[in-house]
């Protein structure tokens, strides 16, 4: 792998390590401060609406400046976001600037793996980001899980206390020093950005006007939807990430109603997918060679149908197998997918532009998904329902993905 890479991927996992711990702390503030339940999806909702309204300006804005300095930047903003939790705004506010800073980070990270990685070698880059992003989104989420926990020991009570005194917090809060720590992996993060040495690589300047912007954004949507390759690969993450941000928070009410586990154990059934997920990811990463990524297009459909599945399994040990396979079918899915898009994407336009466009789909069904989860919350649907019609809609969409690949995609 080339020089800086390790340091890329290390800022990666030490910032999403903070993201997560973030969002399970933030669903135990908002309960704290008396807000209704269906608030916490909206959480990842409020992160979420940065990728999609800034995307035409987050790809140029990637292109033009030192990757690797703007993320260090972003970082900064959201140790900066992560303080207004005790100012009285808002969560979901405070939320949306860290998914601000987010929103500028990806297309910086994954187009600066673009550009310093080879072809050959884009699959296995993928492999070890996944990895690293999934292995965040473990610790993060016990990570978060745990510092709950350890709240009401004395020692942590103490230290919330000084904190609440040394920085003259005005509202009353367990959660600060836990809010605190998570600051200081921000912190650590952004020293990592500027370990990555610049790629060097260059595009042609572009008009900076809103309206040329938005031009340019909807050519290149257009260009990669398309695409053949482009089409496919992105029907895939958008329809995966829009599943996968609901059901992260299904798994944890499920955990709560079906196995009345508390919120800090509910989230280590989250880590139990993730374990899968690196498990998909170093398989993809080392077996699955570019050409051959639309191969597996099946275990989409796998995965939508074990959904159900969980929905309706009241025992533990089979909760954790079934979860632990969807996991699995997810990294070896979306590593090949991933890299295949950001190829054909590079080729197609430049790698901070493609990435946007990318970030720009996915996370609009992700707002669409979670914008519907809620509703079905706040409306009292029953979980089971929800989460059934869910996995079989993602098998229904990702068997209609397959069949086309035999016609419209076909090589």
């Amino acid at each position: 792998m080339p020089k800086g890479f390790y340091y890329l991927i290390s800022a990666q996992f030490a910032s999403g390590l903070a993201d997560n711990a973030l969002l399970i702390l933030g669903i135990a503030f908002l309960h704290e401060q008396g807000f209704a339940g269906w608030w916490a999806p909206l959480l990842k909702f409020a992160f979420t609406l940065s990728y999609v309204l800034l995307a035409p300006a987050l790809g140029p804005l990637a292109d033009a400046v030192s990757k690797s300095r703007l993320m260090a930047v972003m970082n900064g903003l959201k140790f900066v976001a992560v303080g207004f939790f005790f100012s009285g705004v808002h969560p979901v506010l405070a939320f949306a600037m860290v998914g601000l800073a987010a929103s500028a980070y990806a297309p910086a990270k994954y187009g600066l793996v673009t550009e310093t990685v080879g072809p050959a070698q884009l699959v296995r880059a993928n492999g070890w980001l996944e990895v690293t992003v999934v292995l965040s989104v473990i610790l993060g989420t016990a990570s978060g899980g745990a510092l709950l926990g350890l709240q009401s020991l004395g020692p942590m009570t103490a230290l919330n206390t000084w904190v609440v005194q040394v920085l003259s917090i005005s509202i009353h809060t367990q959660l600060a020093a836990p809010l605190v720590a998570v600051m200081g992996i921000y912190a650590v993060a952004a020293l990592l950005n500027w370990g990555i040495p610049p790629s060097h690589a260059r595009y042609p300047q572009r008009s900076r006007r809103p309206l040329n912007l938005l031009r340019d954004f909807a050519h290149s949507n257009k260009l990669l939807w398309t695409d053949r390759v482009g089409g496919l690969s992105l029907s895939v993450t958008t329809l995966f990430w829009g599943v996968g941000a609901v059901i992260q928070f299904a798994v944890l009410l499920w955990a709560q109603k079906t196995l009345n586990m508390p919120l800090e154990k509910g989230a280590y059934l989250q880590a139990i997918v993730a374990l899968g997920v690196i498990a998909g990811a170093a398989i993809a990463g080392y077996w699955i060679r570019l050409e051959f990524a639309e191969k597996v297009l099946p275990l989409g459909v796998v995965l939508g149908l074990l959904l159900p599945a969980i929905a309706y399994s009241t025992s533990l040990p089979l909760a954790i197998a079934l979860m632990l396979c969807i996991g699995l079918a997810g990294g070896v899915l979306m590593v090949p997918m991933n890299a295949l898009l950001q190829h054909r994407g590079y080729e197609l336009l430049t790698a901070g532009r493609s990435i946007a466009v990318q970030g720009f789909n996915e996370n609009a069904s992700v707002l669409v998904m979670l914008g519907v989860y809620s509703a079905m919350l706040a409306l009292e649907w029953p979980l089971e329902g929800i989460m059934s019609g869910i996995g079989i809609a993602m098998a229904l969409g990702m068997g209609r993905l397959v069949w086309l690949r035999q016609g419209r995609f076909k090589p």
